[in-house]
Formats: structure tokens, sequence, C-alpha cells
């Protein structure tokens, strides 16, 4: 018997049991549309994780204070005021594998704009900070070397606070706002960039010089972190050891004694957050699975049943020239039809649920051919690994025993 003979053979015991035919198949569509949803999940999640990091800038690089201790006991990156504005100086100026370095310091509070405020957070930084961060301007321009120098009262606001202080549509160029009581006026509205990797609105924010922050508004000398971009993203390591033997020979740190700073890279951030991530889809798509492997036990468990229930016909075809490989043939190609059939409607399913998923939920997914490969090669596998046990039990009856079953 041939190879045509023995499939149609097989589509046609399919084809006899409509209806057990799509309860078999049920399990492998539930597990393939799950894997696929759960991973267009994940791979949204992961897309825009990158996304957000990538409006961070290029070859970013940031550096924090360290931390402080007392008796043995530390209290975090960050607690320790080590950084100064001659730090970031002397960075820019001494280490070549950098291009743009700017100060960065924080205070929050209120905005006013006529009638109406905002609470909101100001950041001192130099004019290079735009640059590190890619950030273009709507309208208007960025402050200069010049106003950083003389502690000019202007500002570059982000869309958020110029949305909340003079509405919808709105242009603020020219137009002075108050921050803790300080007039700041407006010389540039930046480009929306949305939130940051933490969930944080990137433009809900003022920018101002940070000589303005520290002497008119902070009064103080110590800045927050230092911002810096590498010239190139293979560049980084360089830098990053270019930083922290020039902070460690100014800060008068000792062989023994650990950094009182602490430096991250664009990249190092980049791999934390999307290993969360990519954590998260594996999960997703592992309990997903779950119902594959519920479905190919379904597929075998029914294999079995129709080995039982046709063990006469199998004797009938032994008994007229059929070999064990065509009987093994045969219903092994029941399983895997079986499985690729219910693969290719779960792949549908997983398609239209992602999408579900995303207008109804609101949640980025990203569908990707490589998890759609994957689900049918799973699908093909499932079929063979739980078929082939009920297909080689069939081709091994014995012929005049399986004449004889009632």
């Amino acid at each position: 018997m041939n190879t045509t003979d023995t499939l149609k053979i097989a589509y046609s015991a399919l084809g006899t049991n409509k209806m057990r035919s799509l309860l078999t198949m049920l399990g492998v569509i539930i597990g393939v549309g799950a894997v696929i949803a759960m991973l267009a999940v994940g791979n949204g999640a992961k897309a825009v994780v990158e996304t957000q990091i990538a409006s961070m800038g290029t070859n970013v690089i940031l550096i924090f204070p360290g931390a402080t201790a007392q008796r043995g006991v530390s209290s975090g990156a960050g607690t320790s005021i080590k950084l100064t504005v001659e730090d970031a100086a002397a960075i820019l100026s001494e280490c070549p594998s950098l291009m743009y370095v700017t100060p960065v310091s924080h205070s929050g509070g209120q905005a006013v704009a006529g009638s109406v405020n905002w609470a909101t957070d100001a950041q001192g930084v130099g004019p290079d900070f735009f640059a590190i961060r890619e950030w273009s301007v709507k309208s208007g321009d960025y402050f200069t070397d010049s106003d950083e120098r003389i502690a000019a009262k202007v500002c570059v606001v982000g869309a958020t606070v110029a949305r909340e202080l003079f509405g919808e549509g709105e242009d603020p160029v020219g137009k002075t706002i108050r921050f803790r009581k300080l007039p700041l006026k407006v010389v540039g509205l930046l480009q929306a960039k949305g939130p940051n990797a933490m969930g944080r609105d990137q433009d809900d924010q003022i920018f101002l010089p940070y000589s303005t922050l520290q002497q008119r508004v902070s009064g103080t000398r110590w800045t927050g972190y230092i911002m810096a971009s590498a010239v190139s993203a293979d560049a980084i390591p360089t830098a990053t050891d270019e930083i922290t033997g020039l902070l460690r020979s100014r800060h008068r740190l000792r062989e023994s004694e650990e950094d009182d700073f602490t430096i991250r890279s664009q990249t190092e951030i980049a791999d934390m957050a999307t290993q969360t991530s990519k954590t998260l889809g594996i999960l997703l798509a592992a309990i997903a699975s779950i119902s594959l492997v519920v479905g190919g036990i379904g597929i075998m468990n029914i294999m079995l049943v129709s080995v039982t229930e046709r063990t006469r016909e199998i004797g009938v075809r032994m008994a007229v020239g059929a070999r064990t490989r065509d009987v093994l043939f045969q219903f092994l190609i029941e399983a895997v039809v079986l499985s690729c059939l219910g693969g290719a409607i779960g792949i549908a399913i997983g398609v239209v649920g992602s999408r579900v998923i995303s207008v109804g939920a609101g949640w980025p997914v990203v569908i990707s051919p490589i998890s759609i490969g994957l689900a049918v090669v799973f699908a093909v596998f499932v079929g063979i690994g739980f078929g082939f046990y009920p297909a080689w039990k069939a081709s091994h009856l014995n012929p005049i025993q399986a004449l004889r079953y009632e």
C-alpha cells in the first residue's frame, strides 16, 4: 500500500468521528492559542521597555553618588553626597571616550502660570543634557552656555507641564512661569517622550540651567548625579574605566577603599529591564504550554480508544497484505493531523486573542513569526510524541487475534 492510500484512510477515519476529532484537538487548540497570546504579551512588554530605555538617549552613562555607611550598615546607593559640578567638568575634559557630560540636580515644587498651578519637578542640567537625551524642541530653543554661566532665569518645559499650565495646543515659548516663587522665562518646548522605564512621565518636568537651580532654588553645590554620553557603544566600557579612575583620584580614595560613586550604563539598565520582561514571557509561555501537554495526552487517549475500536479493521488490513509500517504510519498520521489541525486553529485563535487583549486591556502585544513557528513545531511534536505509542500498539497487533476480536 502506498503513502497516498495510507493518508486517504487516515483522513477518512478522522472524518468518520468529526465531533470526537474536534474535542480531541481542543487541548492543542487552547494550548497553541495560549502560547501565542502569552508570548505576544511578553514580547509587547519587552518592546515597550526597549523603547523606554532607548528614550534615555544614546550611549548614556549615569554616575550616581555612593552609599553612606554607619556602624557597618549601608544606606544604599545615592545616599552619599559626593559629586560636584567640578567633577562633571573634570570628567568632560579628562575622559576622551566621552562626547557630552552634564550634572543633573533635582527639586520638586509648584509651578505657577497666571492663576494655574501644577506640582512638578525641576531638573537643573547643562546644555549638553538635551544632546545626550536626543531630546528635540517642538518650538523655541534650548538655553545656552551663556545662560548657564550667569544663572539665567530661563527654562525649557516638557509637553505635560505646558499643557497643564497653558492649556492644550498653547505654545508657552516667551511666557513666564514661577517655580517656587522664582520667575522663569520659557525659551523652549520639548517634544513629547512619554513614560520612562519606571513608568514616570518624562514630559512632566521643567529644565533650567543647573547653576540657576543651585544658586536660586536649592542653595547647594552638590549635584544629584552626572549624566554622560560615550562617543560610541563600543567605547562605554573604556569610558566607565576612565570615569572610575578619575573620580577615585579626585575623591582621594585609597586602593583599599571602595568607590564612593556608582556607574551605570544604558546597556546595563536595558539588560536588567529586558531580563525581567523576558522572564515574565518565559513564565507565561511555560504555563500556557501545560495546555499543549494536556492536549497531547488527550490525543494519546483517543488514539488508544481508536485502536481498540478498529482492531478488526487492522486485522483485515494485515490479512490482505498491509505491513507493520503501513499500520504504524496510518495511525501516526492521524495523530499528527489532529495535532497540526488543532495547531492551525490555535494559531488563528492566538492571533485574534492577542488583538483582543491589546484593544481591550490597552496592553501592547507583538506577535513574532518565531513564536508562531515554535507553536507549529510544538504541535507536530505533540502529535508524533503522544501518537507514537498508540500507532506502535496498532502495528504490533497479532493479525489472527485481531480478526477474531469482537
